[in-house]
C-alpha cells in the first residue's frame, strides 16, 4: 500500500500541517524536526505528489529556467547560481533548452506552465520584440530574464554594447587598426547586435572603418574552410579578430593554428564572456568578463522578489539591472610593432580606407 502524507505524520509523531511544511517549505521549519520527518520519509519510501498539491491550489514551489543550451559554459555558470540559492530557499528548478528555436521556446514555456511553474527565468534571443514574452506580460506569469540586454522588460544583464566598445578600445590601444568582429547570427542573439554597435563605436571613434560581423556557425567546432581562408588570405587580413563569445574565440584559435598562424604574433584575439577554461588555454584568452553566476544569482533574487511580493525591497527604479564588465588581459594580444606611427591621423585615415580582404 502506497504510504500517504498521514503514515508520515503518525510515523514522525507530527502533525500532518508539519510535515507538509517540511516537505513544501524546509526553511521555515526547525532543523530537529525537519530531520526527523524526512527520517520518516526515507523510512517510508514516502513520495510527495506535486499534481496533489497542484490540484489543491498549494503553491509548487517551482520555478522554471529556460537557456539556449548548457553547452556553453555561460549558461550552466547562470544555473549554478540559481541553483545554490534555489536549493537554500526550498524551491526546485525544472530546466529546458531551446537552441533560440521559437518553437522549442514556446514548447519550453507551455511546458512549464502546465507545471504550474510560480515563475521563469530564462534567456531569449530577441527580448524586445519577443511575442511569447508579450503573452506572458499578458497573462501575468512573473519572469526574469537573464543576459538579454533590454530596458523593457526584467532583466540582469552586463552593458553588451559598453563592454565590446570597452574591449575594442583596448585593441585598438595595442596598435591595432584592422579588426574584425566574429559573431554567430545577429538575428538570433540581441546581445550579439549590442556588441557589434560597441565595436562600431569604438573603431568610429578612433578614426576607423568598422566592418559587418562576419556572420559563422557558433555551434560548430570547426571554422568553415570559406571563413579561414577570408582570416588568414590577403595583404589586407585582420590583425585582430573581436569573437562574440568565448567559445568561438577558441574555436578560431584552434582554425588560426591549422592555418599555421601563431596567436597572438600573426593575430590577437579577444573573446566575450571571461570563462574560466580561458585561462587555462595556451596562450590564456584575453576576454571582457560578464560576472554570469552573479547575474544567476541576481535574477533570482529578483524572480524571488516579484513571486513574493516585495519587488521594492530590492529599492529598484528600474525593470533592468545591469552589472558591471572587467577586462582580462589574457595573452592573445600582442601590441603592434608600428603602433606609434599608425596612431597618427594620416595613418589612421588610411588603414580606414583599406577594405579587409
Amino acid at each position: 500500500m502506497t504510504p500517504t502524507i498521514k503514515d508520515v505524520a503518525a510515523h514522525a509523531g507530527f502533525s500532518i500541517a508539519t510535515v507538509s511544511r517540511a516537505i513544501n517549505a524546509p526553511h521555515t521549519v526547525n532543523p530537529v524536526t525537519l530531520d526527523k520527518v524526512r527520517q520518516s520519509i526515507d523510512a517510508l519510501n514516502f513520495r510527495p505528489s506535486p499534481l496533489g498539491r497542484q490540484l489543491r491550489g498549494e503553491r509548487t514551489r517551482l520555478i522554471g529556467v529556460i537557456l539556449p543550451t548548457l553547452a556553453n559554459p555561460v549558461f550552466a555558470e547562470c544555473l549554478q547560481g540559481i541553483d545554490e540559492l534555489a536549493s537554500a530557499q526550498g524551491y526546485r528548478l525544472m530546466l529546458m533548452t531551446t537552441q533560440y528555436d521559437a518553437d522549442r521556446e514556446r514548447h519550453a514555456i507551455e511546458t512549464l506552465r502546465e507545471h504550474r511553474v510560480e515563475g521563469l527565468i530564462l534567456t531569449v534571443s530577441d527580448a524586445d520584440t519577443h511575442p511569447l514574452l508579450d503573452e506572458l506580460d499578458r497573462d501575468g506569469l512573473l519572469y526574469v530574464l537573464m543576459h538579454n540586454d533590454t530596458v523593457r522588460r526584467p532583466s540582469v544583464s552586463v552593458d553588451n554594447r559598453l563592454a565590446a566598445y570597452d574591449g575594442v578600445r583596448m585593441l585598438i590601444a595595442h596598435g591595432h587598426r584592422r579588426i574584425l568582429m566574429l559573431a554567430g547570427s545577429l538575428a538570433a542573439s540581441d546581445r550579439a547586435r549590442q556588441r557589434h554597435l560597441g565595436y562600431s563605436q569604438a573603431m568610429q571613434q578612433a578614426g576607423l572603418s568598422p566592418a559587418p560581423a562576419l556572420e559563422v556557425d557558433f555551434n560548430a567546432d570547426e571554422l568553415s574552410p570559406s571563413v579561414l581562408a577570408h582570416l588568414t588570405s590577403g595583404p589586407n587580413r585582420p590583425s585582430a579578430l573581436f569573437c562574440s563569445n568565448d567559445l568561438l574565440a577558441m574555436v578560431v584559435m584552434r582554425g588560426l593554428r591549422r592555418a599555421r598562424l601563431q596567436i597572438p604574433h600573426d593575430m590577437s584575439i579577444l573573446g566575450f564572456d571571461g570563462l574560466a577554461m580561458g585561462d587555462l588555454l595556451s596562450p590564456p584568452l584575453a576576454s571582457i568578463c560578464a560576472p554570469n553566476r552573479e547575474i544567476g544569482c541576481a535574477a533570482w533574487e529578483r524572480l524571488l522578489a516579484r513571486v513574493g511580493g516585495t519587488y521594492e525591497a530590492l529599492n529598484e527604479t528600474s525593470l533592468t539591472l545591469t552589472l558591471p564588465h572587467s577586462l582580462r588581459q589574457g595573452a592573445t594580444i600582442a601590441a603592434i610593432p608600428n603602433r606609434d606611427a599608425m596612431s597618427s591621423p594620416q595613418a589612421s585615415a588610411a588603414a580606414a580606407e583599406k577594405p579587409f580582404a
